[in-house]
């Protein structure tokens, strides 16, 4: 009970302190993710050892858990933010990005990690998977907040969210397989991959995340009409649709970060109007206060141990990752990407495609189903890393951009 207080304590003090302080945080080169982060480290077994997650119960299954319901407060966040019709005004850059990049970031990143650790080409495939995917979570910490409004351009703010908020579930296919071909036969793996992730998981996923996002975005019209709602909350709302979102979707054995977004996405639809701005506002401030404890969580459990066994070969590979893993492949399919055409803006697109929240869920899934703990150590390294490396860059390159290219107000 001791230890229970002294997290709650630590928690809501570290939301506080980062929450009160996150203008001029935004403007420095230390992320409000990586600062919480930091301070899991210090509290936890590697620092003061003040808190021990493994003393909670199963730490991977609560890590995991957590990033999921993280993932999923992140991912509505974001359809709430992209102007209306976004997606499908500008499907053609994000149907690039989703068939062509991602399954090229999961071949680059597997083969980089098959070329500097000693692994086989399943596990290699299994940790491409887990880190291919864009962090809906640390890119929102990039592309918000004052010095991004005013320094980056908004297609390039707008794309980056939608291709984070939807390469985080559709991933899912290209983590299966591994799993599917470690655990039976081939042929049974690609049936199996056909018909119960591609068509069940991820494409039932889709029509229940549109069904649930308009019936409730029309529910919610509806209640208002009547004068129904005693004290009318857009919020409340939304964090519930989240939960539905993410518990049904799981109960149903689907994809429920793909039906959570495109709830978010048909809900905005029937919702959107000058009328909710100031409460989307106040959306974006919660949910970044929402995704912190999740950041501290990881570093009450950092595998320090691990990541120190893989020596020189670890370097390798985080070096190789973020700077191979996403930049060659946007500046190869920029003339295919409308959006980010421009060499400046696809240059922005290359660097900042973090890896976050998104690689933790997916790593401790693939250790869950396989076995494979080389898939959390490196998938783990490389959130660490991606924390550092693309949380101290945001507002230097952010403000440096803004210099040389200014945007066009929004």
């Amino acid at each position: 009970m001791t230890e229970l207080n002294l997290s709650l304590a630590l928690v809501g003090a570290s939301v506080l302190l980062l929450g009160l302080f996150s203008q001029p945080l935004s403007r420095s080169w230390v992320s409000l993710p990586l600062l919480a982060f930091l301070v899991g480290i210090l509290v936890g077994p590697v620092g003061a050892g003040w808190l021990d997650v493994a003393r909670w119960g199963d730490e991977r299954r609560i890590l995991e858990e957590a990033a999921r319901l993280t993932l999923g407060i992140s991912l509505m966040g974001i359809a709430l933010r992209l102007p209306p019709r976004y997606l499908f005004n500008h499907w053609r850059s994000l149907l690039v990005l989703l068939a062509v990049g991602m399954p090229l970031f999961c071949l680059v990143s597997s083969a980089l990690a098959f070329g500097f650790l000693d692994v086989g080409v399943l596990a290699a495939l299994a940790i491409g998977a887990a880190v291919c995917a864009t962090d809906p979570v640390i890119a929102s910490s990039i592309v918000t907040g004052g010095v991004a409004n005013r320094n980056l351009p908004r297609q390039f703010r707008h794309t980056l969210s939608a291709e984070s908020a939807l390469n985080d579930g559709l991933a899912l296919p290209l983590v299966m397989i591994p799993v599917l071909v470690a655990t039976m036969s081939v042929t049974a793996a690609a049936g199996e991959w056909l018909w119960r992730v591609l068509l069940w998981e991820v494409g039932g996923a889709v029509v229940l995340g549109i069904v649930l996002g308009l019936l409730i975005g029309r529910l919610l019209r509806f209640a208002e009409r009547r004068d129904f709602i005693d004290q009318p909350s857009f919020l409340s709302v939304t964090l519930a649709l989240t939960l539905l979102a993410l518990g049904l979707g799981k109960f149903l054995e689907m994809d429920g970060l793909v039906v959570v977004f495109l709830a978010g996405v048909a809900f905005d639809q029937v919702v959107a109007g000058s009328d909710r701005s100031e409460e989307a506002r106040i959306q974006e401030a919660v949910n970044l206060l929402f995704t912190l404890p999740v950041f501290i969580l990881f570093g009450l459990m950092v595998p320090l141990d691990k990541w120190l066994a893989l020596g020189w070969s670890g370097v390798g590979l985080v070096v190789s990752v973020m700077l191979l893993r996403r930049l060659p492949v946007i500046l190869l399919l920029r003339r295919f990407i409308p959006d980010w055409r421009e060499l400046p803006v696809a240059g922005l697109a290359g660097w900042f495609g973090p890896i976050g929240i998104s690689a933790l869920y997916y790593g401790l899934f693939i250790h869950r189903e396989i076995g494979s703990e080389i898939a959390w150590v490196s998938a783990s390294l490389l959130v660490a890393s991606s924390l550092v490396v693309h949380g101290a860059t945001a507002a230097p390159v952010g403000k440096w951009y803004g210099r040389r290219y200014p945007p066009s107000p929004d």
